[in-house]
């Protein structure tokens, strides 16, 4: 199994990600989409398996920050254009087993995928 990881190499959440799977022994690929950037296909990929709205950090700082009208009327194609603009902007970190992807990191959901 290739398990790639994607996310910001500062993220609280990513941290708590990586050493779970480094505790449990798990090989991965980090990718730090903040510094190597994602692709549109990537992210297309990732809205049509989980949902827009579950990539899209609306929780985050960058986010917040955007004017009203970046915000309003959001759809997948604007969603993905804002994503792929400022990355920062994507639920971190989202975990590619080649067979599942992983929105956000619990524990106990990398663990049942992972077993």
């Amino acid at each position: 199994m290739s398990i790639t990881i994607y996310g910001i190499k500062n993220c609280d959440t990513m941290k708590k990600a990586r050493v779970w799977l480094d505790a449990k022994g798990v090989a991965y690929r980090f990718h730090d989409y903040k510094v190597a950037g994602i692709d549109k296909a990537h992210l297309a990929a990732w809205c049509g398996k989980l949902g827009w709205e579950k990539v899209l950090n609306r929780a985050g700082t960058t986010f917040r920050a955007l004017a009203d009208a970046e915000k309003a009327n959001l759809t997948e194609a604007k969603a993905i254009a804002l994503m792929q603009k400022q990355p920062a902007m994507i639920k971190r970190p989202i975990l590619d087993t080649g067979k599942t992807l992983l929105a956000g990191f619990k524990p106990e959901e990398y663990a049942a995928v992972l077993k």
